[in-house]
């Protein structure tokens, strides 16, 4: 798409979960139409098409992306679909936003990067965790010294929904969601997050991986993501990790730990992350996205609560509503559709700008970290991430 039409139309590939907070925050924009939505068959593409007033249903994603009245396909479908659907659609001369992870295996990540550079087309990875303000005001102090010289940093991320066997969802599937669980579908955010705020890649991993839920209880028919209907079920192993815990290396010395666990009861969707410097520390989580902890030795302790007024220069921005105003999971979605679009709308890369959201890259630097983590547990050894 050389010349960009207004508005820009989307076809988004994914009706479970994700894919209609996707098409809500897209929607807020103002300047970008849902054109076509794709889903698992044509029924019931047409179903949830109608129920979100969107016009065109797909039941082979295929179709979608060869309708010539598509600019974008947004991706978020189950994982086993992100690569091809990736694929095609870059081939077909579309722009990509892409659920995470990018691909089932690096090698189809990397793929990804080098088709997107060959055909200069826009291309974004949902790793929506950096667009919370204050996340953005936590990288500003880190940038300017305040902290001084970074020691550690460490968290994780923790939710109960796959906490008894009868909790079951794609995910937990090799096939379909990939080799690694809550490592690929929250550990990515975490680790995302601490190399965007730190400024500082991930080099070194030692992991442990543990399933403490080997067999669960498969319902005999497709049920919702969280759901937890009462239908028979069907006993089945499962092949990937429930809970996992990470020893880190970064870039010219921080170490830090990461715990990430989906069967930890009374946590809903915690992400939490501290980074400890030399001359003092911050904090933040995602059940209190509106607060960022500075933590200091010699005068007391702060509490910044979300205002625009207050937050650096480059977070500012990111900030959409006054203080007092919270901004949470949906407004990221939009922050981060909002950028992507302002950027194809810019006129993309031939415009000289540089993107201020995930790329293929950030997406394949997820895949890359996975393997690094998956070979670390399987040998019980310090693993190199290659740079």
């Amino acid at each position: 798409m050389n010349e960009v039409h207004l508005p820009i139309r989307v076809g988004v590939i994914g009706a479970g979960f994700i894919g209609p907070a996707h098409i809500e925050s897209i929607r807020r924009l103002g300047y970008v139409e849902v054109a076509a939505l794709a889903g698992s068959s044509q029924s019931s593409a047409e179903a949830r098409a109608r129920e979100l007033f969107v016009p065109k249903a797909y039941g082979d994603f295929h179709d979608l992306i060869r309708d010539p009245e598509i600019d974008v396909v947004d991706i978020s479908s189950p994982n086993v679909y992100h690569y091809p659907a990736a694929r095609a659609a870059l081939e077909a001369g579309k722009h990509v936003m892409c659920e995470k992870p990018l691909g089932m295996t690096s090698a189809e990540s990397a793929q990804l990067v080098e088709l997107a550079a060959r055909t200069g087309l826009v291309n974004g990875v949902t790793l929506n965790v950096r667009f919370y303000p204050v996340v953005r005001h936590a990288k500003a102090l880190i940038e300017r010294g305040e902290l001084g010289t970074i020691f550690s940093v460490h968290g994780g991320y923790w939710q109960e929904w796959l906490l008894y066997d009868t909790d079951y969802n794609w995910r937990v599937e090799a096939g379909a969601g990939g080799k690694l669980r809550a490592i690929g579908d929250i550990g990515s955010h975490w680790m995302d997050l601490a190399q965007f705020i730190t400024g500082q890649r991930i080099t070194r991993v030692l992991a442990e991986m543990s399933t403490f839920l080997p067999v669960r209880q498969k319902p005999d028919r497709p049920l919702e993501a969280f759901s937890t209907a009462d239908v028979p079920r069907i006993p089945v192993t499962v092949d990937t990790e429930d809970a996992a815990t990470v020893v880190l290396h970064f870039g010219d010395g921080p170490r830090g730990t990461m715990q990430v666990s989906q069967v930890a009861a009374g946590r809903k969707n915690r992400i939490a992350i501290e980074v400890n410097g030399s001359k003092g520390s911050l904090a933040w989580e995602g059940e209190h996205p509106n607060e960022l902890w500075i933590g200091h030795r010699d005068r007391p302790n702060e509490v910044l609560i979300k205002d625009p007024a207050l937050l650096a220069d480059g977070a500012r921005p990111y900030a959409r509503y006054p203080a007092g105003h919270d901004e949470g999971f949906a407004d990221t979605h939009t922050a981060i559709e909002r950028s992507f679009y302002d950027f194809i709308r810019a006129g993309g890369y031939a415009s000289g700008r540089q993107p201020d959201f995930p790329t293929f890259v950030d997406g394949h630097r997820e895949n890359v970290l996975g393997d690094c983590i998956f070979e670390s547990a399987g040998s019980q050894r310090w693993i190199d991430v290659p740079q």
